[in-house]
């Protein structure tokens, strides 16, 4: 990262400075978007099962396309973006952003759930592009100082995106399936289901489905073709969005913030950083953060409706409380780090969103509901924090590669929710003398996940606190 030459030394001082205003709201621009692709998508893991009659591990496959997207890209995209501008980082991005949105067309007028799953992982080609391209950027718009806080600032717009998708999703699709008003008509039809579990009800209704495409397949197309054309729209408006945003990035003129001549000696690169263990542990901690809060947010509508008798879009409203508590905890959580280290607090908020997934597997109603809705505090600062972590001491060059391995790590979102859909699919069991549904016995994936993240936190804050004593 360098400073831009000629800078004042009151620029110097500033967050943003003068020069560098009008790119940094546009580059900020891009953490919204893609917060908006990453929320919009985990509803439909629940809405895909039902629209195309498949099992929750196959549902789960869209998230798998997804992040597993992230994963393949992350790396080969930090190192072409060493090769070329910013610029051109950011623009091939949005191409493929845009087109993996616009793949929802072909998909929904072909009722392909597979070329769904291509269309995502086209889109997260694009995302891997815009965060490992925007993220730096950021940093590199003034002074080395204040290169936190931009980036922090920049951060910030991440979770509108975030919020924009969920209210979509909440409020346009799930309301909008025809699998939906399926669901109320045979809760209206069966006054008896007001008695049973929620679980039970669950079943009977999705066998009611299969049997009713099973009597009339014709009808089934029919419901299927008007519901991916729901799930369908708010991708080909993104995609609109994502284009347009795309000419505006063509047509500006962007500063050159300096690119890095220096040739790439990868082995030695990957040498330096797989013999740091706290690299590698960031790395392993922050697969297993991934993977939890994805696992969290994406099967927290199958809580809702399994266990708790709630609607699709009535679940996913409590997926944007979670989000709305993530955001507030997120500022608590940075105010508590003036106080107390990032390892100890890493730690202590891997406990405590431990103990309340515990919650939501042994408590039961909405109480065990809302433990798993209080899960998104104590992740708010998960995140950044594991990634400070990981590339603290780290050189420039081993930090710039080593945060293309951090990105990767987003690859725990791809396969830890598959994992949780196959629990789900199978058999309760009884713990402790208390009968677990699948739903509920799935969270003990997230469980362990918190574990890891607290071993990797305290461990950070044993030897870092060793460290300064020696020193």
């Amino acid at each position: 990262m360098q400073e831009s030459t000629g800078a004042s030394a009151t620029s110097q001082e500033s967050v943003i400075p003068k020069q560098f205003v009008a790119p940094f709201v546009l580059v900020t621009s891009l953490f919204a978007l893609w917060g908006f692709a990453n929320d919009i998508t985990n509803p439909l893991v629940r809405a895909f099962k039902e629209i195309f009659l498949i099992s929750n591990a196959q549902s789960s496959l869209v998230q798998w396309a997804f992040y597993g997207g992230y994963a393949t890209m992350a790396i080969p995209a930090a190192l072409l973006i060493r090769k070329v501008s910013y610029k051109s980082g950011i623009i091939i991005g949005l191409l493929l952003y845009a087109v993996g949105a616009a793949m929802t067309i072909p998909a929904s007028l072909m009722m392909e759930f597979n070329v769904f799953l291509v269309g995502f992982y086209i889109l997260t080609f694009g995302l891997a592009f815009l965060e490992t391209t925007a993220n730096p950027y950021i940093l590199s718009m003034g002074p080395r100082s204040t290169a936190t806080q931009r980036l922090n600032l920049a951060q910030a717009f991440n979770p509108i995106g975030s919020l924009t998708g969920m209210v979509v999703a909440s409020m346009f699709i799930l309301p909008g399936l025809d699998v939906s008003q399926f669901r109320e008509a045979e809760i209206a039809r069966h006054p008896e289901y007001k008695t049973m579990l929620p679980s039970d009800v669950d079943s009977l209704i999705t066998k009611a489905m299969e049997d009713s495409a099973k009597a009339d397949p014709q009808k089934y197309e029919a419901m299927v073709s008007h519901d991916l054309a729901v799930v369908r729209t708010p991708y080909v408006v993104i995609a609109v969005v994502v284009l347009a945003v795309l000419l505006l990035f063509i047509i500006s003129r962007l500063p050159d913030t300096g690119q890095d001549d220096e040739e790439i000696h990868v082995m030695t690169l990957a040498k330096n950083l797989f013999t740091n263990w706290q690299y590698v542990g960031g790395v392993i901690a922050q697969t297993f953060y991934v993977g939890a809060q994805i696992m969290t947010w994406t099967f927290v509508i199958h809580y809702g409706m399994t266990l708790v008798g709630l609607s699709a879009a009535e679940a996913q409203n409590y997926n944007i409380l979670a989000m709305g508590i993530f955001l507030a905890s997120r500022f608590i959580c940075t105010f508590i780090l003036k106080y107390m280290s990032p390892g100890l607090l890493l730690g202590v908020l891997a406990v405590g969103g431990g103990l309340l997934t515990a919650g939501a597997i042994f408590l039961q109603g909405l109480t065990g509901l809302y433990c798993l809705i209080g899960v998104s505090a104590c992740m708010s600062l998960m995140f950044p924090t594991i990634y400070g972590i990981a590339l603290n001491g780290l050189s420039p060059n081993d930090a710039k590669l080593g945060s293309a391995g951090l990105i990767f790590a987003i690859v725990g979102g791809a396969f830890m929710p598959r994992l949780q859909g196959a629990i789900i699919d199978g058999d309760g069991m009884t713990i402790a003398g208390q009968l677990l549904e699948p739903v509920r016995l799935s969270f003990f994936l997230p469980l362990s996940c918190f574990v890891v993240i607290a071993g990797f936190g305290f461990a950070v804050a044993v030897f870092s606190s060793k460290t300064a004593v020696e020193g």
